[in-house]
This record gives structure tokens, sequence and C-alpha cells, in this order.
């Protein structure tokens, strides 16, 4: 029987020495630094691929993470801008030259603040960029445990803002020339009516009547502009003959003032679904761009291919060079002759896609540009 004072007994049951386990204790450390060192990796790879520029702080207000964008809005470096204060980095500014830190004070405030609105600041560069940021806080409505600012060009803004300068604008101009003359004529018809003849009188209110058509139909134009760019744009398709409305169109563009106009097609063209307002609209713009940017004769033709209508004006200008017809379709494009909205391809492009079909420009035979338009075909049991 053993003794309970054997010593092996004892040596057996005594713990082994520290050192020993200390190879282990560093291969958990070893471990532990590299996953974080992963996750820094992996968090500045998410960031770095995101568009807008990103600048995070933490709880004491330095930044620990910048991306490639921030870097590149705030013009500065990785190595400089990490480690230092976020008002020495966010270095945006407002009108009156204050800083967004000194502005929005995200570490102050209340312990309900969660974020700061998005605003429009200026850059050491002088260019405009939009601002936002989020607080994130300890559990219930701690301190302020980091940062995220969120840093995005204002160039698109800037670009919508001056699209509607440019529509005010546009708009403007366009009814203050009819309506001069509608002014004008009125006033005269007024002023002087014992002492005008027939002829006179008739001449005005021609003209007036002529003015007040042009403002309609660029009020209708505005409008149809407004709901593609909505989306809210109502149809009422039902089979039309082509044939008929384009020469109704034709015969409005003429009764304005006298242009060679030919127009040709099949005695057998099926009619198109579509709404007929729509595609009058389509073909009077077409017409009369093609009178205002070049000189008789205008020729109009359609035909069948396939399941369309094809519908081509070709004009005798000098036409319109490959590169730019794309840009043909955007809004308020002239070619700087004779005027113009700058919103009649806009709008053709827009009714035309709206009905499923296409728009493309091309030369003309003899000259000029050509216009081509598909319009699908009706077909009794499908359409609709």
């Amino acid at each position: 029987m053993a003794s309970a004072q054997d010593p092996a007994r004892d040596r057996a049951r005594e713990p082994a020495d520290e050192p020993a386990n200390e190879p282990a204790h560093e291969a958990v450390r070893g471990g532990s630094e590299d996953v974080t060192a992963h996750m820094v990796v992996d968090a500045r790879q998410a960031v770095d691929a995101l568009p807008d520029g990103v600048v995070i702080a933490d709880e004491e207000g330095i930044v620990r993470l910048v991306n490639d964008r921030a870097v590149s809005l705030l013009g500065t470096t990785r190595e400089r801008a990490e480690g230092r204060p976020l008002a020495e980095v966010v270095t945006v500014t407002n009108q009156e030259g204050a800083t967004w830190v000194a502005c929005t004070r995200p570490y102050d405030g209340l312990v309900t603040r969660t974020g700061v609105p998005e605003q429009s600041w200026v850059l050491p560069s002088g260019e405009e960029v939009l601002v936002t940021a989020r607080i994130h806080r300890g559990p219930g409505h701690g301190p302020v445990t980091d940062v995220a600012v969120s840093l995005r060009s204002g160039r698109a803004r800037a670009r919508l803002d001056r699209d509607r300068s440019d529509l005010v604008a546009t708009v403007a101009h366009e009814l203050r020339s009819p309506l001069t003359g509608v002014k004008g004529f009125v006033q005269a018809l007024l002023n002087r009516w014992d002492r005008l003849n027939d002829e006179q009188k008739k001449l005005m209110l021609t003209t007036v009547h002529a003015d007040s058509d042009r403002l309609s139909r660029l009020i209708t134009e505005l409008l149809d502009v407004a709901r593609l760019d909505t989306g809210r744009l109502s149809m009422h398709q039902r089979p039309c003959d082509v044939a008929l409305l384009i020469g109704r169109v034709i015969e409005s563009v003429r009764a304005g003032a006298p242009h060679r106009i030919e127009f040709s097609a099949p005695e057998d063209l099926p009619d198109v679904w579509a709404d007929p307002d729509k595609f009058t609209q389509v073909l009077t713009n077409l017409i009369e761009n093609a009178i205002r940017h070049g000189s008789d004769p205008v020729t109009v033709t359609a035909s069948k291919e396939g399941e369309l209508v094809v519908v081509q004006v070709d004009d005798s200008g000098d036409g319109i060079p490959p590169e730019i017809r794309q840009r043909a379709f955007t809004k308020f494009w002239t070619t700087g002759q004779r005027g113009g909205s700058g919103l009649g391809l806009y709008l053709v492009n827009g009714l035309v896609r709206a009905h499923g079909g296409t728009t493309t420009i091309d030369d003309a035979p003899d000259g000029g540009a050509r216009i081509t338009t598909t319009w699908p075909v009706f077909i009794p049991g499908l359409s609709g």
C-alpha cells in the first residue's frame, strides 16, 4: 500500500511549469492579431469599392479609416489622413468659410442624435461636394463610438440644377416670342379697330391664331416632357391609319407656310397600334424640324417591314454628324441654327419608345438627315 507521503505521486499531482504553456499562448495571441489584420484589410477593401468618399473617426475624433475616393476628393493621402483629428481631414467649408466639423459638431448634441443630414459644402479645390454623416453610439443612447462621414461629388446635383435653369430659360424664351406677337396685334386691334380695313384685321387675327397654336403646342410638349421624365405619360392606343394621319400633318404644316413636302406610301400599308394624338405630335415635330434645318423638299415615306411600320423623314440640310447623333435625343440639344426649344427630338424619341418603337438618325440619300421611326403594326386580337 502506497504511503500518503509518496514523493512520486506528489510530483505527478504538481501542475506543469508556466513556461511550458507559453508557446500555446503565443500561438493564440498571434492568431488573434492575424484575424484583426484581415478584418482591417477586408474593411479597407470594402470602403474602397464604394463610389462615395468615406471617412471613419473613432470616439475621440481621430480618423481611423479613409477610402480612395475620400482621399481623391479631399486632396490628401491615406498616410496623412489616418491618425489625425477629423476636423483636419474633412476640410470642407460653407460659403462663409466655416468648416463642416465646426458647424455640425458630430460629437455633441442630444444623445438621440444619430446622423447629420446631407448638405452642400465646398472642397479646398472649390468643387461642390455633398456631405452627410452617420453617428454611432453605445447601448442605451451612450456616448459616440464612431462617426462615419460620406462625401459625394456635387456635379450630378449641379447638372440637375443647370437642367432646371435651362428648362426655365427655354420656356421663358419660347413663350415670350409668340406672346409678344399676340399682345401687340391684340393691342393694335383694340386701339385702331375703326381705322383698320378687313384685310388688315384678318391678317392680324390669323397671326394671333397661329401664335396661339404655337403656344399650345409648346405647352403640350413641356407637359409631355415632364410626364416622360416621371413615367406618367398616358396614352390611348387604337388602330391608326398612318397615311391619313401623315397627310393631315402635311396639310397642317403647309397651312402655316407653303413648303414642298413629298409623301409616299403603299396602298396596302397596315394600321399601326398607336395613340393618334402622339403619332401626330411626333410627325409634326419631325416635319417642322426638317423644314427648320433644311430646305425644300422634305420627303416623307412609310413602308411595312415585318411587324413594324417604318416612317422616314428626309430633309435637305447639312445632316447630323454620326458622332453627335445620340446627343440629338437629349434635352435642349440644338444645332445652333434657326433656334428651336431643343426638346423636339427628345420628345420624339420618348414618345416612339413609349409605343415600343425606335428612332434612328442616318444620312439621307440626297444629302441632309434621315430620321426613321418604327411603329408596331395593329394585329387584331394581339394588340392592346
